[in-house]
């Protein structure tokens, strides 16, 4: 199957930008009006939108669901764990592995979840619980039927709460650098340099993004007019 039908599997939506009066632009513009036929052909629900306006700088952009397993590991790649003085601080490293590790683990996952519901009639993660039963932790009986609920929980913030301890803003800076992924820039690139940023979004959105449902396994298609019938 051609790149360009499986698009709006992994990609809601494609933006390009452009100047029409500026050469910087002709690549882009180019490109859209040499595909867009093509493109919705094989994409006839997804939107493909060309916006147009003086100076405006000619890039590509769609919608990525980043996680906070990207987010984490985007962090450990470009180094942005560091000290005031660019070092890398080892402490933050290890805690984003940590928590990495729980993200990747479904038995701890799942016992996470199932022991949450260990003290019938009490939720741990109901809403303003700790504006309305702030001491709940110190109640003999919940304490004792949540114990493991608590350890992974008292865990997970302590370990989230070194991740995001960084100076200057510094998670809060990664969480933009991430979001920056979902647009591509193309100043004065030709048509080939889009078309292979197109392709990079949409691998991207494979990694991201999940909107093709899952089938379930006891639902098969219906043909009318199949021998069978």
């Amino acid at each position: 199957m051609s790149w360009k039908a499986s698009l709006s599997r992994h990609l809601p939506i494609v933006r390009f930008f452009g100047c029409p009066k500026s050469p910087a632009s002709r690549g882009v513009i180019g490109w859209y009006s040499k595909n867009y036929e093509e493109l919705k052909m094989l994409n006839p629900t997804m939107p493909l939108l060309l916006r147009c306006s003086d100076n405006a700088m000619p890039a590509i952009t769609t919608q990525l669901s980043f996680t906070t397993s990207h987010l984490l590991k985007y962090m450990l790649q470009k180094n942005k764990f560091q000290n005031t003085d660019g070092s890398i601080n080892e402490e933050r490293v290890a805690a984003a592995k940590k928590f990495l590790g729980y993200l990747n683990d479904p038995e701890l996952k799942k016992e996470y979840e199932v022991s949450r519901w260990n003290s019938p009639g009490f939720d741990p993660q109901r809403p303003f619980l700790e504006d309305d039963q702030p001491d709940w932790k110190t109640d003999p009986k919940i304490s004792k039927d949540l114990s493991r609920y608590i350890e992974i929980n008292d865990e997970l913030e302590s370990t989230w709460n070194t991740i995001t301890s960084g100076p200057d803003n510094e998670f809060t800076r990664a969480e933009n650098g991430l979001l920056m992924c979902q647009r591509v820039d193309l100043w004065c690139a030709g048509e080939m340099e889009v078309e292979a940023a197109l392709k990079h979004l949409l691998n991207l959105g494979k990694e991201c993004n999940d909107l093709v449902p899952d089938t379930p396994e006891y639902i098969t298609e219906f043909y009318p007019g199949a021998s069978d019938l």
